[in-house]
């Protein structure tokens, strides 16, 4: 019987580091599903998550994919919070919220969290970002446990739905600064010119129509 995606799911590490080359470990397992991915393409998995596929899906087990990396140990990442200029890009690029700051001030990563999918690394500005082997000669699944594997994906799927929720009340906000301004446009707008202003307006209601369309096609 044909696994489902959540099965494949199950058996990948959750790294959420998109070498396999989808955007995150469901990616993949859907894929996987759809018959449009191949099992050898992660890395952090190794060739003993090879292994979990091929006995899964049937297929026949085979080398990792080079293009998509190589086998190796488990990695955490370190901030060098003296080259830190807390400008929180890779805060953002945390797939599992292993990295904590403010803008402006210091980050630091929080180690028992951290994936180690260095997903941080290219959006840092001043490199301040450093990357250390934790597991010695350990690699694949021999780095890393299904303990593990469970705390980054709950924690990748809160990292999913708190960044939703933001988007939903950043979006709503911005809707109601538009129906505020849209009220009294003249008394919002440095301009007295009619024309200008049903321009205005007319840019503001298409927005408006955009923004309720958006959420209402939103599950």
């Amino acid at each position: 019987m044909k696994p489902g995606a959540a099965e494949l799911l199950a058996v990948l590490p959750q790294t959420q580091c998109t070498r396999c080359g989808y955007p995150d470990c469901a990616g993949y397992a859907q894929a996987l599903h759809d018959g449009s991915a191949d099992i050898n393409q992660c890395p952090p998995g190794g060739a003993e998550g090879v292994q979990r596929l091929a006995a899964l899906t049937g297929r026949p087990s085979k080398p990792l994919n080079p293009d998509n990396g190589t086998e190796g140990p488990r990695s955490v990442v370190f901030i060098d919070e003296d080259w830190c200029i807390g400008c929180t890009l890779c805060i953002k690029a945390c797939p599992v919220d292993a990295i904590v700051g403010a803008n402006k001030l210091m980050h630091t990563v929080i180690e028992p969290y951290c994936t180690g999918c260095e997903l941080c690394l290219p959006v840092c500005p001043v490199d301040c970002i450093e990357v250390e082997n934790v597991t010695g000669s350990a690699t694949g699944w021999a780095a890393w446990s299904p303990e593990q594997a469970e705390q980054a994906r709950q924690r990748y799927e809160f990292n999913r739905s708190r960044r939703a929720r933001e988007a939903i009340e950043n979006d709503r906000r911005l809707e109601e600064k538009a129906v505020l301004k849209l009220s009294d446009l003249a008394a919002h707008s440095q301009h007295t010119d009619p024309a200008v202003l049903d321009k205005k307006r007319a840019v503001i209601e298409a927005a408006l129509a955009r923004a309720r369309a958006k959420r209402e096609a939103t599950p």
